[in-house]
């Protein structure tokens, strides 16, 4: 008799699917980051078909490969600028918990004052601020996404301090820094796991945004964000297929990824080690 895989087994199953999808496209399209600059006005507004899945643009471009190119640029922006959120996150986090009511109130005055202000006008700021580019938005996406993650750890670590194995530490003797690296920060590393995880689609979606405005990245960078808000100009002259298809990966990169997020959330959860 063929045993059914458990809840578990799928969810893991589904979460490395996930991963090969997001990182085929990754590569995928950095591979193809040269192709996406290559014009042809001999193929110009053709619609799609065998040869140009996605169809070529009013300067004879392969849509297809500026599509994967960009989803590429705007995955690794995502995922390096989550990264980095999230490590402010966690070090906000321990800071505000664990150093005491200074700490905790400085911190929580820079989380209200971040939150405070309308997240695409801060990103906008300090994109400028920073040159535009690359640089600015990296710098602006990883210094306005932290905030949100580092209050719920803040909580999570004021729970932590509370309980009794930790209170037997604390009369024992045991350091702050070792309380830290051994009671505090296992228990709390399935959470941060998971919010460095739902961190990356609203770095995703908040790089496309910035870049649709002209904000972000240069223009000859074939970014999401680009390529949408030039395919605006010829829609009207019925070339959907310059938005529709770049559109559409976008939002499935971001669906995946808070599936990797619901997924990775499930595994770690004691509770469904037996489902």
């Amino acid at each position: 008799m063929i045993r059914k895989p458990n809840r578990r087994q799928r969810t893991l199953l589904l979460l490395f699917c996930s991963v090969a999808a997001l990182s085929a496209v990754t590569v995928a399209g950095g591979l193809l980051s040269g192709q996406a600059m290559v014009t042809d006005f001999s193929r110009k507004n053709l619609s799609p078909c065998a040869a140009y899945p996605f169809g070529t643009d009013w300067m004879g471009r392969d849509m297809f490969a500026r599509t994967l190119a960009g989803l590429s640029i705007s995955l690794r922006i995502g995922m390096l600028t989550a990264t980095v959120s999230a490590f402010v996150a966690l070090v906000a986090g321990f800071c505000a918990a664990t150093l005491g009511r200074a700490a905790d109130a400085l911190t929580g005055w820079m989380i209200d004052l971040v939150m405070g202000i309308p997240h695409i006008l801060l990103l906008i700021l300090i994109s400028l601020a920073c040159g535009k580019g690359l640089a600015g938005v990296v710098t602006g996406i990883a210094l306005t996404h932290w905030p949100s993650l580092a209050r719920l750890l803040r909580a999570e670590l004021l729970q932590l301090r509370e309980c009794p194995f930790v209170r037997v530490a604390e009369k024992l003797g045991m350091g702050r820094l070792r309380i830290v690296r051994e009671h505090l920060f296992p228990h709390l590393l399935p959470q941060f796991l998971t919010g460095l995880v739902l961190l990356f689609p609203h770095a995703i979606l908040h790089e496309a945004s910035i870049t649709f405005l002209g904000f972000g990245l240069s223009p000859e960078q074939p970014a999401l964000g680009i390529i949408l808000s030039e395919s605006m100009q010829h829609l009207a002259m019925g070339r959907w297929w310059l938005a529709v298809f770049p559109g559409a990966l976008l939002v499935l990169a971001v669906s995946l990824f808070f599936t990797l997020g619901e997924n990775l959330r499930c595994l770690l959860d004691p509770g469904s080690v037996h489902e």
